[in-house]
């Protein structure tokens, strides 16, 4: 299994929206991947911040540069191009990354609960799609686990901002208070939802919904006690408003430089907070230069939500524990999988010469009362199943550790069984 990404650590939010796949595009994208030679699983994991395909692999040099292909084909650009800002798990280290994102630890907002559900989510449309198999909706399954038992066992998760609610409290930090306030929410999904949230809990004045499909800016509004406008209604609303928050799921920008220098135009000196935490961006950050106008997006937001980290951070090594065991768990649970072929292999061995050797004998054995033969291939069989047990057991025993693994190689090796068992049984 391996694992090729980038994320709010590794680039600019100028390189991560190049590169995003928005939900509307995700279904298209898995197949693409899937249909590539060297992945024979995939499942792909792109949010805001970040974007990470993860995959069964044939080969893992030529997987990487299948999965290099797919997001230099979305960013339409080289791979050399943003080479420098992905990195690359395998094996352990891939699971060990999945387990440390859905406990939120890999988050820009440390313990946020927003990962976990992106996880399930991702993992569910490709197990719909066709695109998981058994290697990976194992380590996604147990990925789930350990992201409950962090947020449950630990405190990591206890006074954790949401990108939603970070959004918000930036807002409330530039603009000392949004008690009263007036402000304008583009978009109407999950982000957009939580906005919504944390807008009512900051007393805002008014809250207006704006969404491509009028419907769900209705649904939206009617929650936060809000009123629905279309897109074509953005200019004259914006004319009044103090704030405009956007988080759309769509690769275009929705509002353009000369928007803003026309709506401010008409504001009469008024100035206006625009806060755009959608990858790729609604807004265009040219509109940062236009007089009056702060324009803030997501690097701003990493930036804020740093200062705030120092209680989720003492939960993070009790968190690592967590990844620890249930990573140990996996390995064990893999070794397992990985030794039953070897076992069954080995009892067949047993079993083969057994049966040649009662077939040398024929000759003789023919002769026998039925009683008696019957007493033969009794004695043959436990004779073979005693000598079978204890290297059975111990084998059994070891499994999860590297003297397992010895034991499947020496067994192999001494009982001249098939090569490529273990591969056989998990193709990671």
């Amino acid at each position: 299994m391996i694992v090729v990404g980038l994320n709010h650590r590794t680039a600019p939010v100028e390189m991560r929206e190049r590169v995003a796949v928005p939900a509307s595009r995700q279904v298209k994208a898995i197949h693409d991947l899937a249909m590539r030679e060297h992945l024979a699983e995939v499942v792909l994991l792109s949010t805001c911040n970040r974007i990470e395909i993860y995959a069964r692999c044939t080969k893992f040099h030529a997987a990487v540069s299948d999965i290099l292909d797919f997001l230099a084909e979305q960013a339409s650009a080289q791979p050399e191009d943003f080479a420098e800002h992905l990195y690359t798990y395998y094996d352990d280290g891939a699971v060990a990354h999945l387990f440390g994102v859905t406990a939120g630890l890999d988050s820009m907002i440390i313990g946020e609960g927003e990962i976990l559900g992106q996880v399930r989510d991702a993992w569910q449309l490709a197990e719909q799609e066709g695109a998981s198999g058994q290697l990976l909706s194992r380590v996604f399954r147990q990925s789930l686990v350990v992201g409950k038992r962090a947020r449950t066992e630990t405190a990591i998760g206890r006074s954790a901002l949401s990108i939603s609610s970070a959004a918000v409290a930036l807002a409330e930090q530039k603009m000392f208070s949004l008690r009263g306030r007036s402000v304008l929410v583009l978009g109407a999904g999950e982000v957009a939802q939580g906005l919504g949230r944390a807008l009512m809990s900051a007393g805002v004045g008014e809250v207006v919904v704006a969404n491509r499909t009028y419907a769900r800016a209705k649904d939206l509004a009617h929650q936060v006690g809000g009123r629905p406008i279309t897109l074509g209604d953005l200019p004259e609303v914006l004319t009044s408003v103090d704030v405009l928050l956007t988080a759309t799921d769509s690769t275009e920008v929705h509002v353009e430089r000369d928007d803003i220098e026309a709506v401010m135009e008409r504001r009469d000196g008024a100035p206006l907070l625009v806060v755009d935490v959608a990858v790729p961006r609604d807004v265009d950050p040219g509109a940062r230069h236009v007089p009056d106008v702060t324009l803030l997006d997501m690097d701003d937001l990493k930036r804020f939500t740093e200062s705030s980290l120092h209680e989720r951070r003492r939960e993070v090594s009790r968190v690592q524990g967590i990844i620890m065991d249930e990573l140990e768990r996996f390995q064990t649970d893999r070794t397992a999988r990985e030794l039953t072929p070897v076992v069954t292999a080995l009892r067949g061995r047993g079993e083969e010469i057994r049966v040649a050797e009662l077939a040398r004998f024929r000759a003789k054995l023919d002769g026998l009362d039925p009683e008696t033969r019957n007493t033969v291939e009794a004695l043959s069989q436990g004779i073979v199943n005693k000598l079978l047990h204890e290297p059975t057991v111990r084998l059994k025993d070891a499994a999860g550790t590297a003297r397992g693994e010895l034991y499947a190689d020496a067994l192999g090796a001494l009982f001249d069984l098939p090569d490529g068992l273990a591969d056989d049984a998990t193709e990671e």
